[in-house]
């Protein structure tokens, strides 16, 4: 695991000058990898690399990037790890490869010296980012992983091509220090609180989208970031992998289960192979227990657990948490997320988080990260399980809600959304009586207007489109883009999916890689930690699209597969009831502890009036403070876009500042 960055000129380059911008790109990283540094140039091919390393594999300098190829065809750098690789060894050993040291990444550049790196990729397992300088094609090759668990950021502006594993590392160079602001990138972070790749907030920088790999002829610069972006192809598709699974089911249940336990054993065991402590991430739900149980099974000694307690009832599960860990019987540990420690967090977000990011998540993820981080360097986590198992929420509701577009004509739902507020208090009045417990509690003028604004929407993708949305770019933005964001709608996907399988596929493909992974990987690196995902593993994922509908989506609340391997290790008392997700209490906090600091931006205007209707945040803070709406989330998104304005495109604005935890470690070099 690391952080790794460098530029490519189309040419030779000056060494000095090189090295130093190289320098700078590096250090900006270093929170990613405090236990060294490299860096290697090729002034006559114009090709600089660099990478901050946290030592997790081969602790010794033969694990040191960047590394070259066993044969010596390509330098490269690497992020991440690949699961398996002993056994790739072996077959390569077999071949006559002759290994240096033990590292995972030797391993897979020699893979790449032995089938070329298209193969190499379709062979692995694993997370990462992966840079490569074809020392004999002259050619740039570039990679993510099948999911995106790991960040590869792209950058063109003054004749150079720049990468990293952070934004921040491109605001290092000095060729890239005045990018613009991509206002259509803007309008899909006020839509949706991230920024779906292959966007980014800078018109001059792209993400490389999940399972791609992009090639490069380093005779000319490309026209732009964005013709990068198309030029890139896959060497894996979630698209496919759904199309492939669900022509080839499972002949029953049982069938399905047996695989699917095999797969997961074998994702955490390979997930805790490593030369340092491995924990779990505990927060006692469905998907972390599971992995947790599943590692405790396959270690000799107690697994270290963590886990975040809140004060607020609706969002705290830390007495579950502390009750599994003590049937499992792992080293438990936790941290209490106060209000005071959000504000503190605060003004570490935009420098963490170095383009706008609003999942509110990020506080705790980041408090565990940080607890986590004060016993070992890497902890496995339950992210994957809400996507492949039908896990969220939303997905029993918008089945709800497709009963209600049935009967509920577009015009009705239509003019509802628009309806006065007195009138829409009394109707969620009038309604509440009759509505289950669960969705009693839930009830609200603001819930019914979402409600109403999701069942004027034509079709189930538009209808799942809209339920994301938080602000209307053409209301709120000062110059709203012509094209309204669609990165649930505009993508092209198997035919013949029922509703269930189509919210999954669309989250799998945008949400879990466009919030929930970019918020693990910045939280947990931002403090020098590697989190691992087994239910990410892309066999897991495979499985889960070959499994029965009912075992992975269902009126219960969804993952009735992984209950059912849960079940067979813990008592279901311990874990039967209802998804509480994991985050801060934000409508709450921003009345009481963190009213002061956001007030300093709602009530003044703030860098955010240059781009959005000031006016409109007054009244939207206003309504929020009194009580008669809940506005949290869109007030959290305009204040996590401030922070990031005033730290990132400033006059003064610059990466030359590391972030606070990286400069305590003394810009990270081992």
């Amino acid at each position: 695991m690391c952080g790794l960055t460098g530029f490519a000129a189309f040419g030779p380059f000056e060494a000095a000058p090189a090295r130093a911008a190289l320098q700078a790109m590096s250090t900006s990283l270093a929170h990613r990898g405090p236990d060294g540094e490299g860096l290697w140039l090729d002034p006559e091919a114009g090709v600089a690399l660099s990478q901050q390393r946290l030592a997790i594999i081969d602790l010794s300098e033969t694990g040191h990037q960047p590394m070259a190829s066993p044969g010596g065809r390509y330098m490269a750098v690497f992020n991440g790890e690949i699961y398996g690789y002993r056994a790739l060894r072996a077959e390569l050993a077999a071949r006559g490869t002759i290994f240096r040291g033990s590292s995972d990444t030797e391993v897979l550049l020699a893979a790449a010296d032995a089938w070329g790196v298209q193969a190499a990729l379709e062979r692995v397992n694993g997370m990462f980012a992966l840079v490569l300088f074809d020392r004999q094609a002259r050619r740039l090759i570039l990679a993510c992983d099948r999911l995106g668990k790991k960040p590869l950021y792209i950058g063109v502006q003054g004749g150079l091509l720049l990468f990293g594993s952070e934004l921040k590392a491109l605001r290092a160079h000095p060729a890239f220090t005045a990018p613009q602001l991509d206002r259509q990138a803007l309008a899909a972070f006020l839509s949706y609180g991230y920024i779906p790749a292959p966007q980014t907030i800078y018109r001059q920088a792209v993400k490389l989208q999940p399972g791609h790999l992009l090639e490069l002829d380093l005779t000319a610069p490309p026209l732009s970031a964005r013709a990068l972006a198309a030029q890139a192809r896959p060497f894996w598709r979630a698209e496919a992998a759904a199309a492939a699974g669900l022509a080839d089911p499972f002949p029953d249940a049982a069938a399905a289960l047996a695989a699917l336990e095999t797969q997961l054993e074998t994702a955490v065991g390979a997930r805790m192979v490593a030369d340092v402590p491995v924990g779990a991430f505990l927060s006692g739900g469905i998907d972390s227990t599971l992995v947790t149980a599943m590692m405790q099974a396959q270690s000799q000694t107690p697994v270290l657990s963590f886990t975040v307690r809140f004060g607020e009832a609706e969002v705290n599960e830390a007495d579950h948490a502390a009750a599994l860990a003590r049937h499992i019987g792992t080293d438990h540990h936790e941290v209490t997320a106060t209000p005071q420690m959000a504000l503190d967090l605060l003004e570490r977000m935009p420098d963490v988080y170095d383009e706008p990011f609003a999942d509110p998540s990020q506080l705790p993820s980041l408090l565990v990260s940080q607890l986590a981080r004060g016993h070992l360097k890497v902890a496995l986590s339950g992210d994957g399980g809400d996507e492949s198992f039908g896990g969220y929420a939303r997905y029993g509701r918008m089945m709800m809600f497709e009963r209600l577009a049935a009967r509920v004509p577009g015009l009705a739902a239509r003019m509802l959304a628009a309806a006065p507020e007195m009138l829409m208090r009394g109707l969620t009045a009038a309604l509440r009586p009759g509505l289950p417990p669960h969705l009693r509690r839930e009830a609200s003028p603001d819930r019914l207007r979402k409600l109403a604004a999701i069942l004027a929407h034509p079709d189930f993708r538009s209808r799942y489109e809209a339920q994301f949305s938080m602000w209307a770019p053409a209301a709120v933005m000062r110059a709203a883009p012509a094209r309204p964001p669609a990165a649930f709608t505009a993508r092209a996907l198997p035919e013949g999916l029922d509703p269930p399988a189509l919210m999954m596929l669309l989250d799998t493909l945008v949400y879990l890689p466009g919030d929930v992974l970019v918020k693990v990987d910045r939280a947990s690196m931002a403090e020098g930690l590697e989190v691992r995902a087994p239910l990410l593993d892309y066999r897991v994922v495979e499985t889960a699209w070959r499994m029965p509908a009912a075992l992975r989506f269902d009126s219960s609340g969804g993952k009735a597969a992984l209950r059912q391997l849960l079940a067979r290790r813990v008592p279901q008392q311990l874990f039967d009831r209802p998804k509480q997700g994991f985050s801060i209490p934000q409508n709450a906090w921003l009345r009481g502890p963190l009213k002061a600091r956001a007030a300093d931006l709602f009530e003044t205007g703030g860098a955010v009036a240059q781009e959005l209707d000031a006016a409109l945040l007054r009244r939207r803070w206003q309504e929020h403070l009194s009580g008669r709406r809940n506005w949290g989330a869109h007030l959290w998104a305009v204040l996590m876009l401030e922070l990031w304005l005033q730290r990132w495109m400033a006059p003064e604005a610059g990466a030359d500042a590391l972030p606070p935890a990286a400069a305590a470690r003394g810009g990270g070099r081992g």
